[in-house]
């Protein structure tokens, strides 16, 4: 990303912006359009939800005073686009399919919709943002590589956790560090039972802004999960033990808690993602270590400390606010901030929240029935655990004591979803 500011300044001197699109105008998408708003070189061309007033409310809190139009087909959208219009729209086919986007931001969040959007990038040739994490566990290898066939950049966002994870993990490989460990600070309590009905979960939603069932999705663990599995399947680093040992502890503490336990830890290996409550938050931290005495030497000069472990750690993540980075990164590079590999590493599990009934209806992340774990790819495989991708809307076909993993055979898929079709295609072409 050498150079990009330049980069971009240049592009808004020729009048020739990187065009984007965006789909999801939540908590999300209202940063992300607000935050081009503000850049040079890069403009925010269509904004699409489930409601024009939730997407013409994007714009308003960018303050912008242009003309805005409800477009329903691509070519009222591109004509508007060629006059110098912003549109807003409930198809996310126009998003996608005008002719002037070049990168589409996808922050619906539904693993479904990440699938249907990403299917059209490939058709259209448009680079794809996936802020959208839980399609991303689901089939992100194959969409990554239907993309590379297609010619255009699948990417995690900058700014998300597993974004600046990566970020900082590829710093740490380039100089040929060994990694013990990657992780986050967890910032919310963890409450394994929390569902969106409950008063206190309800109440700091609202004072956040939130959609209480996003904020449960981080209160259960579930967003966690689901973050450090997008680490894991990029790295190849896995969880030293299913759902991770999230311990608390402090930024001061991370290259001791996170050490083998021969050396005072309480890691069985190296090479792992996890994550701590404490301070770290909203910090991301890689501890990494190295046998060569030179440079060991070097870090202890450095004030890193006496090892065997060194604690690189970035003290912030913004979030949506630096997802544009990444859109630009895409056009101007043809790279990534982040990807998955060709296969698996790890899988993020369904784990029943309270008792199921046959016959019950699964529904989102973040609700009431389920939770999500983070399990290593060929255990969740030899168990044939559902990945929570696709839990929502299976139909219970027996009843399951709350706690208890759920697996492929106690439910009943929906066999018209493009998301279960591309995972059973990934699970054949890519295993």
């Amino acid at each position: 990303m050498y150079e990009i500011d330049s980069k971009l300044e240049a592009l808004a001197e020729k009048n020739e912006p990187i065009r984007v699109s965006l789909v999801g105008a939540g908590q999300m998408g209202k940063d992300i359009v607000s935050q081009i708003s503000m850049m040079k070189g890069m403009e925010c061309d269509i904004v699409v939800d489930v409601s024009t007033d939730i997407a013409l409310d994007a714009y308003t809190q960018a303050h912008y005073d242009g003309e805005i139009v409800v477009a329903d087909t691509t070519a009222k959208a591109e004509k508007a686009i060629d006059e110098g219009k912003k549109v807003i729209t409930t198809n996310y086919e126009v998003a996608v399919s005008a002719r002037q986007v070049q990168s589409v931001i996808d922050a619906t969040g539904s693993p479904e919709m990440g699938a249907r959007i990403t299917a059209k990038c490939i058709f259209y040739k448009k680079h794809i943002v996936m802020m959208n994490v839980e399609c991303d566990i689901t089939i992100g290898p194959i969409l990554r590589k239907l993309c590379e066939q297609a010619g255009i950049v699948y990417s995690l966002t900058a700014g998300d956790e597993p974004g600046s994870i990566i970020e900082v993990y590829r710093f740490a490989k380039a100089l040929g560090f060994e990694v013990v460990a990657a992780g986050k600070g967890k910032n919310n309590p963890l409450d394994f039972s929390a569902n969106p009905g409950q008063k206190e979960w309800k109440e700091k939603a609202a004072a956040r802004d939130m959609n209480p069932r996003m904020l449960v999705e981080f209160v259960d663990g579930s967003k966690t999960m689901i973050e450090m599995c997008a680490v894991s399947n990029a790295t190849g680093l896995i969880p030293d033990v299913r759902g991770m040992h999230g311990p608390r502890c402090n930024v001061k503490d991370l290259t001791k808690v996170f050490s083998l336990k021969e050396q005072g830890g309480i890691l069985e290996k190296k090479g792992v993602v996890d994550f701590g409550i404490g301070d770290i938050n909203p910090g991301v931290f890689v501890i990494v270590t190295t046998d060569n005495q030179r440079i060991i030497d070097g870090l202890v000069q450095r004030d890193m400390g006496n090892g065997p472990n060194y604690l690189l750690y970035r003290p912030y993540h913004l979030c949506s606010i630096e997802t544009p980075i990444t859109a630009a990164q895409a056009v101007l590079y043809g790279e990534s901030t982040a990807h998955p590999m060709d296969h698996l590493t790890s899988e993020c599990i369904t784990i029943a929240k309270k008792d199921l009934r046959a016959g019950e209806v699964l529904d989102s992340i973040g609700e009431y029935c389920y939770r999500a774990s983070i399990e290593t790819a060929p255990v969740a495989k030899a168990g044939n655990m559902l990945p929570v991708g696709l839990a929502k809307g299976a139909v219970m076909k027996t009843d399951v004591p709350a706690d208890t993993v759920i697996t492929y055979d106690m439910v009943e898929l929906n066999d018209s979803s493009v998301l279960l079709q591309l995972r059973r295609m990934q699970d054949q072409l890519m295993d």
